[in-house]
């Protein structure tokens, strides 16, 4: 399995253009591994092979990684810690926040975070809207959260001025899109090893003065 794992994440970076060193993709297949170990218990995702983790959980993740805006990055609604690990294992300079309401989750993503060694990482167990905004965020993302208008209702507390938010979307929602009153960009994202569509909404928040 590990090999097979291993080509594909080596060619998936390399059409994603991004060159991680040896640690960094160990860690990725670890993290695949400890998602495999724990699914059996914890359901942690319906993909249940982990050749099709690369493509659907890593790669998926680091498509997104050309947007991130540093130094304080959130993860809303992480499950499984994704994007968030894959992301946080290839930007060490960023703190990540790992936020999520499910228990059974957060536990599993604490124990990834010890077990990959991850200093940049806290895991936060909580409902988004309760999280209080002390510390705003220069990104703050969701893979598969909710719709658009609650996705910035739930989360715009949280984002620094000229921050950032970054909405993972499989295809484009225009139903979603023509509710929002701020403006957006949509930004296509190719991920090597999935056919399906996918995209990136993207918001700013605009300067205060």
């Amino acid at each position: 399995m590990t090999d097979i794992c291993r080509e594909r994440l080596q060619q998936g970076l390399a059409a994603l253009a991004l060159p991680l060193t040896a640690p960094q993709i160990d860690a990725l297949l670890r993290f695949i591994r400890l998602i495999a170990k724990w699914n059996k218990a914890y359901n942690l995702t319906a993909v249940r092979d982990p050749e099709e983790m690369v493509s659907v959980h890593i790669l998926d993740s680091l498509a997104i990684l050309p947007h991130i805006k540093p130094p304080r990055v959130a993860d809303i609604g992480t499950g499984a810690g994704l994007p968030g690990i894959p992301l946080a294992i290839c930007l060490p300079d960023c703190r990540f926040t790992l936020v999520d309401s499910n228990s059974k989750k957060t536990r599993f993503v604490q124990q990834a975070v010890l077990e990959l060694q991850l200093k940049n990482v806290e895991v936060v167990h909580s409902r988004v809207e309760l999280l209080p905004p002390e510390q705003a965020f220069s990104t703050v993302m969701t893979r598969a959260f909710a719709s658009m208008a609650d996705i910035l209702t739930l989360t715009g507390h949280l984002l620094a001025d000229d921050g950032l938010l970054l909405a993972m979307k499989g295809q484009q929602p225009d139903q979603e899109l023509a509710e929002l009153t701020s403006e957006y960009s949509v930004i296509p994202i190719k991920v090597p090893g999935v056919d399906a569509e996918r995209c990136l909404i993207r918001l700013e928040k605009p300067k205060h003065g």
